[in-house]
């Protein structure tokens, strides 16, 4: 069994016709509407844009998924890909301050602070739920200031410049048959996520995890060890997202994070991803993080003021939850 009882699985209509139904048709309407209202949408240059796009927020909310599938969340995850581009800033621009010709260690060197910095918030966040029994709501929003606290005063609230230009072709500029590597990094992401979710002990265990914590620890599961390493791969991947928005911008950039922590969390689960665990799969992602970005390159082409994007994608976002919710009432029958 992989991911829910055979009950919630027959009660489990609702979810399917809102992620696989009922969501991609509103795409297609939502894709006709701004192609009618404004041609510049289904330009070349703007598909391309919306894909490039949609790709980071794709990878971020494959990682938020991983968490949300064990019954938790990441709020810490738009402050610490600031704080890691920050990071990533200052370790390139110091090493080519004292010598011009490192561009090879520079780079190697902030991937490697990149990673591990990830690493380290994953750990953090991830030790204080598992063996400190802290919620995850907390725990996470603690890291959230500790790490937008980090950027802003390691880069006194401004850009880091100085990143050698190869870095920005590699990450950013790069390539392959037409493909953005943004692009290519979402693809890579999603295969290892499903691979990982479908095709080993950890996948099958965190399912079960999510969907009963009380059955995982009585089969006798690592569940502690399961939770940590959720929380740690959702770090990764937030390492992985800030190597690409740095090289996009050029910069280290202290609030580069923004909004994403809540766009991740609504991509995931607009897509069909569980607030309450235990489900969720890469399509949810797919679909979630292409019609956020969709809706709001639409909205922008049509100049409708950025206050109200931001409440239609707040109601998009409680409707999703209401679906939710529609669900597990429906589970419990």
């Amino acid at each position: 069994m992989r991911t829910n009882t055979p009950a919630k699985r027959s009660h489990g209509w609702i979810r399917s016709f809102a992620s696989r139904g009922l969501l991609p048709l509103v795409l297609v309407l939502i894709c006709l509407f701004f192609a009618y209202f404004q041609p510049l949408f289904i330009a070349p240059r703007n598909i391309s844009n919306i894909l490039t796009q949609s790709s980071y927020l794709v990878l971020l909310a494959a990682g938020q998924m991983i968490v949300l599938i064990v019954r938790g969340f990441d709020l810490s995850m738009g402050t610490v890909l600031s704080a890691i581009s920050v990071a990533m800033g200052l370790v390139m621009s110091g090493i080519l301050k004292s010598d011009p010709n490192a561009v090879g260690l520079s780079i190697t060197l902030a991937i490697v602070v990149a990673i591990g910095f990830g690493i380290l918030a994953g750990l953090i966040n991830g030790a204080c739920v598992v063996f400190l029994k802290v919620n995850p709501f907390v725990v996470t929003l603690g890291t959230q200031g500790v790490a937008a606290s980090f950027a802003a005063t390691v880069s006194g609230g401004f850009p880091v410049f100085g990143l050698p230009v190869e870095f920005t072709d590699i990450f950013s500029r790069a390539s392959l048959f037409g493909i953005p590597v943004a692009v290519l990094a979402a693809v890579i992401t999603l295969v290892v996520v499903h691979a990982l979710l479908n095709y080993t002990t950890f996948g099958r265990g965190i399912y079960l995890y999510g969907s009963n914590p009380r059955a995982a620890e009585v089969a006798g599961l690592p569940t502690r060890k399961y939770v940590l390493t959720a929380y740690v791969v959702c770090s990764v991947f937030i390492a992985v997202g800030a190597m690409l928005l740095t090289a996009r911008t050029g910069s280290g950039e202290p609030n580069i994070g923004g909004g994403l922590m809540l766009q991740s969390i609504a991509a995931a689960v607009i897509g069909g991803v569980s607030l309450r665990g235990g489900q969720g799969n890469i399509w949810h992602c797919i679909l979630g993080g292409v019609f956020l970005t969709v809706l709001s390159n639409g909205m922008d082409l049509l100049q409708v003021d950025s206050f109200l994007q931001m409440v239609i994608l707040g109601v998009i976002f409680i409707a999703a939850v209401f679906v939710d919710r529609l669900y597990a009432a429906a589970a419990r029958l």
